[in-house]
């Protein structure tokens, strides 16, 4: 009996052991299975996310530098957009500025088709030798002058970068945080806000209040974030040991859930970020100041920053898929009313609303994203293929609000888009309810 009780113990090891290396659900997409937070058992060796401490304050503080310096210059866009019209490419339309912006958007989250697995893979490697080369881009932006210098500077080469600093930043601030897990994501999307209204606030005073000119503008940006990105790169270290398995993950493709909380960041992306790229140009055709229309930009950052930290705390308590819900609705009503504005106390009103409902919708977004993913080693993987698809939504809306701007002489059909659009990524977020052990009603 005692041998038999041996074996018997013995064999129910080796099963919970083999269970660990090759984990799989009754799904058969050869994953382990979920929790009610969205993350699978972890091995007793790893041990679970420790949800705060010096060191994961530390990870959070780097992901917000990051996007500090990172989205937090694209937010940035909209100066620059209103300063290229006039000065660098007087003679494109304005879908053609919009181009390099959306071109940028949209890579520095595809390349977290790159970014998350090679995070998973190697680490903060990955984020220091990126980091230096966005410097060195920075420096290259300083020197353009044609349209196609500022695609393939500002559009390609700073976007694919960006993506490879971004996406390892939210999988590295997830292998440390898990029921906190939107609270600290929020505040690591707070740093581009803290950077959209630093980087628009002396951009547009360096462009239009002083001699310095668009070359040495840029070049003291570059300056600003140089140590903001190495301390980034020193604290953003991963938590779990690197993965060995495929690239890519198709378990998530076949994962209703992913799929749908993706197809809602595409439709929100389209419409979100039409007052980002447009607001300034507006600004001016409504008779304000230049450099007013480019504070219009740091307001709305500045107000995103609450955005993006309140509803992530709220949504680790009342669900992050919904959250992502409010926001999408909230901010599809706001942009509806885009073409209504025509005073500037009006425009700055607009601003902090469309700031603090878009935010949510970044920082929700990506916090959705995480609970479909069944094993934290795979998160930046899971993030990186998430944005990457969902970020689609960036590259095409701004460029076709541009070309409803330049068709129609106006705003009202433009502001019609990206309202429907926003809704309708809000309608998508709550049908994936449906496909939550939580259900429509549920905290999910």
């Amino acid at each position: 009996m005692k041998a038999d009780g041996s074996d018997s113990k013995e064999k129910r090891s080796g099963k919970d052991n083999s269970d660990l290396e090759h984990p799989s659900d009754s799904s058969g997409t050869g994953e382990p299975p979920l929790q009610e937070g969205g993350t699978s058992q972890m091995d007793d060796k790893l041990g679970p996310a420790p949800d705060g401490g010096i060191r994961a304050w530390l990870v959070a503080a780097g992901g917000a530098c990051v996007f500090f310096c990172c989205l937090g210059f694209a937010n940035s866009f909209g100066t620059f957009a209103q300063y290229y019209a006039t000065h660098q490419l007087p003679h494109r339309s304005p879908d053609d500025i919009a181009w390099i912006g959306s071109l940028n958007g949209y890579l520095q989250m595809a390349m977290g088709l790159l970014g998350g697995p090679a995070f998973d893979r190697y680490g903060s490697k990955v984020v220091r030798i990126a980091a230096v080369l966005y410097v060195a881009s920075m420096m290259l932006l300083s020197l353009c002058k044609e349209y196609w210098h500022f695609m393939l500077v500002q559009a390609v080469l700073m976007g694919t970068l960006q993506g490879f600093i971004q996406i390892p930043a939210f999988a590295a601030v997830s292998h440390y945080f898990d029921k906190k897990r939107a609270a600290a994501l929020g505040i690591v999307v707070a740093g581009s806000s803290l950077g959209g209204v630093v980087i628009p606030i002396a951009v547009a005073r360096m462009l239009n209040a002083s001699s310095l000119g668009y070359g040495w503008t840029v070049r003291v940006v570059g300056f600003l974030i140089m140590p903001i990105l190495l301390f980034a790169s020193a604290v953003l270290v991963p938590r779990l040991p690197p993965r060995s398995t495929s690239f890519w993950l198709g378990a998530a493709m076949r994962d209703a859930r992913f799929l749908l909380v993706v197809s809602a960041f595409f439709f929100a992306s389209i419409g979100m970020f039409v007052p980002l790229f447009y607001l300034p140009t507006y600004a001016v055709t409504r008779g304000v100041e230049t450099t007013m229309a480019g504070y219009l930009l740091a307001i709305l950052n500045a107000t995103s920053t609450f955005g993006r930290v309140i509803p992530g705390v709220l949504a680790d308590k009342y669900g992050r898929l919904n959250a992502l819900v409010m926001g999408c609705i909230g901010t599809g009503i706001i942009v509806f009313c885009f073409s209504l504005l025509q005073t500037e106390a009006g425009l700055i009103v607009y601003a902090i609303f469309v700031g603090f409902f878009s935010g949510t919708i970044t920082s929700a977004g990506s916090a959705a994203i995480s609970i479909c993913c069944p094993d934290p080693r795979n998160m930046g993987t899971y993030m990186g293929m998430g944005l990457a698809l969902g970020s689609l939504g960036l590259l095409i809306g701004p460029p076709i609000g541009g070309a409803l701007v330049r068709t129609y002489g106006g705003y009202f059909e433009f502001s019609m888009f990206g309202g429907a659009t926003c809704i309708f990524g809000g309608l998508v977020a709550l049908y994936c309810k449906f496909f939550t052990p939580q259900g429509i009603l549920g905290k999910a």
